[in-house]
Order: C-alpha cells, then structure tokens, then sequence
C-alpha cells in the first residue's frame, strides 16, 4: 500500500524474531540492496528475445521501492518502458488496476497482454483485468533457469515446433 507499510511489514516480521530484532532495518535495507537480486538465467536471453521483436515490456511490482535501480544493476532496466510499483497507486497485488494502468502505459489492450509472474494469488490480478496470465513454476533458485524460455512461446513469437529448440529464448 504504500513505501512506509511495506518496510513496517517487513521490519516487524524479522524483528518477531528475537535474534534478528536488532538488526531489522538493515536485513531490510539489504533486501533493497541491488546486488542481493539475482536474475534468472533465463531472464536475459528472454528479454533480449521480447525487446528484439518489439514486444512493449512493463514491471508491475509490490515491493515497497523503486526496482528500477535494481534490474539497472544487472543490465536489465533498458529492456522496460513501463514501471509500476503499488505503493505509488496506494494499493497492491492483486489489484487489477495496477495491471490495467501497465497496460495503458504500455499502449496495450489487456485482452493482447502477457503477464509474467510468480505468485499465483498476487499476479492473478492480471487475469482478473483481463490480461493473459503465466505464472513460473515454484522452487526455482536464484541464479537457476526459471521457465522463461516458454514466454516467446506464449507471447506468440515462436511455433510450438521451434519452443524445444534449446535453453532459454
């Protein structure tokens, strides 16, 4: 909902935690830290594949800061014309309006958008406003392939026959 009810959250979770208490605000801090994100191994090459088609890429996030200096951090932000972050609406995940405002932004129609997240009751906000919806597979680790290599698939780019055609986009 907002920057501040986002960082109350999460300090209060860790401060719950008698040993962590005293340090709530710098895990927090470090969960905004850039270089604690690890992209997916599949992220760039997906991109990369999106961008190079003229698919128009927007992030709808509910983490309480601006994550553009993070996807910046990693080579990522230039593949993105639109960032929507919740707390800048007063709302959150699963709202449908965040989804639609990307949309607007982006100069799409939700009935022709393609939503990729990874949580199933927060990203379904998007189906909700009438986008296609893809929602990674669980458990991946950080640094691991995470199933974006379907996306060009999904977003019509490639034929079912050419989607096994190797790892990643």
């Amino acid at each position: 909902m907002s920057s501040k009810a986002h960082r109350h959250a999460f300090t209060t979770w860790y401060a719950s935690v008698p040993e962590l208490a005293p340090v709530a605000e710098t895990l927090y801090e470090q969960l905004k830290a850039p270089e604690h994100w690890v992209p997916y191994a599949d992220a760039q090459s997906t991109l990369s594949r999106l961008a190079g088609a003229g698919v128009a890429l927007g992030v709808v996030s509910d983490v309480g800061w601006d994550l553009r200096a993070t996807f910046a951090h990693h080579g990522l932000d230039g593949y993105f014309s639109s960032w929507v972050h919740s707390y800048e609406h007063n709302t959150e995940k699963p709202d449908p309006l965040l989804f639609r405002h990307a949309c607007r932004e982006l100069g799409a129609a939700p009935a022709t958008t393609l939503m990729v997240g990874d949580h199933p009751a927060k990203d379904g906000g998007a189906a909700a406003a009438g986008l296609r919806s893809y929602v990674l597979p669980a458990g991946a680790a950080p640094g691991s392939y995470r199933g974006l290599d379907a996306v060009p698939w999904l977003a019509g780019l490639i034929s079912s026959v050419d989607q096994g055609q190797g790892r990643g986009a």
